[in-house]
């Protein structure tokens, strides 16, 4: 009788650590199944909101010694579609003319909230030497009346689905920007943004 009842207690003892591993397991798969779908990574937007030049600061001398500095400040909204929070590392915003990096500036790292937006401040000052590498191109677009900047921003980060799987991506934001000369205030902007994940 004794071991009638410890077999069945065995049998007992089997069956519900089976059905433990079956039910801890379609809790992974739903997880997993939530993970790949329903909370599945979109692509964060990054846009330049608004670009402003201050403190413009020229000398000229004969023969031709052009110094022209000027301070850029860039506000680059980026907005998180998705619904879990995104949380970045530092960035790097380049700028550049007619192909030609003439500056960068580092953006903070920090948490980009669910579902909504944040604006990462960029002041950076430009120097006109490096505009100088084409001289004829920096001539024909001062009078022309308009000066045509480029920037290129990454920001690497992750998002962390459903508390356990980590996705890494890196949003990335293609700017062209026109400003107009002299007063150098923003006509146009256009973004092309991609995400690597």
């Amino acid at each position: 009788m004794t071991e009638l009842v410890r077999k069945s207690k065995g049998r007992v003892c089997c069956i519900v650590s089976g059905i433990i591993l079956i039910i801890l397991f379609l809790i992974f798969l739903v997880a997993l199944i939530l993970a790949l779908t329903v909370y599945k990574p979109k692509k964060p937007i990054i846009r330049i909101q608004s670009a402003t030049v201050q403190g413009v600061n020229s000398r000229v001398s004969l023969p031709f010694d052009v110094h022209l500095n000027f301070t850029l400040s860039l506000q680059i909204q980026v907005e998180n579609r998705n619904s879990l929070s995104f949380k970045h590392e530092t960035g790097k915003t380049l700028v550049l003319y007619r192909e030609k990096q003439v500056g960068d500036v580092d953006l903070p790292a920090g948490t980009f909230p669910a579902k909504g937006s944040s604006i990462l401040p960029a002041r950076l000052t430009l120097q006109i030497d490096k505009f100088v590498a084409d001289l004829s191109g920096l001539m024909q677009d001062i009078l022309g009346g308009k000066i045509v900047l480029e920037t290129k921003t990454n920001i690497p980060g992750k998002i962390k689905l459903l508390g356990i799987f980590t996705k890494h991506l890196v949003a990335i934001s293609d700017c062209k920007i026109t400003m107009d000369f002299p007063s150098m205030k923003v006509q146009n902007q256009e973004c092309h943004m991609s995400t690597k994940m």
